[in-house]
């Protein structure tokens, strides 16, 4: 049933589409204004055989820089509701899991992609805007092996992405994030919908979260990851429990928290390094951590979390104290 969005005496009917390509132009033509100024969105189909992805192509290829030292890299898949999910959808996201998994593959795209970046003189300037003096090719290597994230746009939600979700915790739980997208139109204006904002993507939980939370563990997040990713992680368990052996480690979709009363940390666990959240000002990071790197919150993840908060990235084992104190002050002041 087609919607509509009334506004200053007019009124925005929904577009339908009938077509794909009518979608994935929408999202071309405004991907700077969806997914936010700092990211990076091209569609190379046509210069990219299909052997390249195991036998399929993205409709697109999305770079998101707002965190420029670790940025994340999505296939994106643009789709239509109306499409059979299980002879349509399903298969074809089935085989970019392939494609994350298979080195070769890998290193196929990333040869492409230098490729096509190199001889488009605009999109090369905008890589340089976000790597500075960094080598492209080199970390296009380092982004794709770090961040696979497959991005489904589609008009409307279909139940079955909840039931997959709930049953491939591995790849479709982890890996797929899914955009709702929406056109209104009055004469020649538009009004766009996105849910959720692709800011927030990375934070939402499942609706089916209640009936679930039991397959998300510390070996979900873990697993995959380099040894000295584990060893980082137990090393900062071992020394909280230590301090207060009833913490709760409490994985979910997305991260580890830690609580007592309340959360007051929480692990982002990636394949070579670790974040952490801290619900601290990030004045009180610059303060304290001086051997590993800090990011300050925007006001929209701040909202998420609820107050003051930034990141810790930890990429190596050595000067781990420093970021056990602060996690203990955010600990204290959450008891508070």
């Amino acid at each position: 049933m087609k919607s509509a969005i009334y506004t200053e005496g007019n009124k925005f009917e929904e577009t339908i589409f009938e077509l794909e390509e009518d979608l994935e132009l929408k999202i071309v033509e405004n991907s700077k204004l969806l997914f936010g100024k700092k990211t990076i969105y091209f569609d190379i189909k046509n210069k990219i055989d299909t052997k390249s992805l195991g036998a399929t192509i993205p409709d697109g290829f999305l770079f998101d820089f707002r965190d420029k030292e670790a940025p994340e890299f999505y296939l994106v898949e643009n789709e239509l509701a109306k499409h059979d999910f299980y002879k349509h959808i399903f298969p074809q996201i089935t085989k970019f899991f392939a494609f994350f998994k298979n080195p070769k593959s890998r290193d196929n795209l990333i040869e492409k992609l230098f490729s096509f970046i190199k001889s488009n003189a605009k999109i090369e300037e905008e890589f340089k805007k976000y790597l500075g003096n960094k080598e492209i090719y080199r970390t296009l290597k380092e982004i794709i092996e770090n961040s696979q994230n497959i991005l489904i746009v589609i008009d409307e939600n279909k139940p079955e992405f909840d039931e997959v979700m709930e049953t491939y915790t591995d790849t479709w739980d982890k890996m797929v994030r899914i955009e709702i997208f929406k056109e209104y139109k009055a004469g020649n204006k538009s009004i766009f919908t996105l849910n959720p904002d692709f800011e927030d993507i990375g934070f939402i939980e499942p609706s089916y979260k209640d009936e679930v939370e039991e397959k998300y563990t510390e070996s979900f997040h873990l697993d995959g990851t380099e040894e000295k990713v584990k060893r980082i992680y137990q090393k900062i368990k071992e020394e909280m429990l230590k301090i207060n052996s009833s913490l709760i480690f409490n994985p979910q979709k997305y991260y580890i928290s830690i609580r007592d009363k309340k959360n007051f940390a929480y692990f982002h666990i990636k394949r070579k390094k670790v974040k952490i959240t801290l619900m601290l000002p990030y004045e009180k990071g610059v303060e304290k951590i001086k051997n590993h790197r800090l990011r300050k919150y925007t006001e929209g993840i701040e909202r998420f979390y609820g107050g003051n908060s930034f990141e810790i990235t930890i990429e190596e084992e050595k000067n781990l104290s420093e970021v056990i104190d602060l996690i203990l002050e955010s600990y204290q002041k959450q008891k508070d």
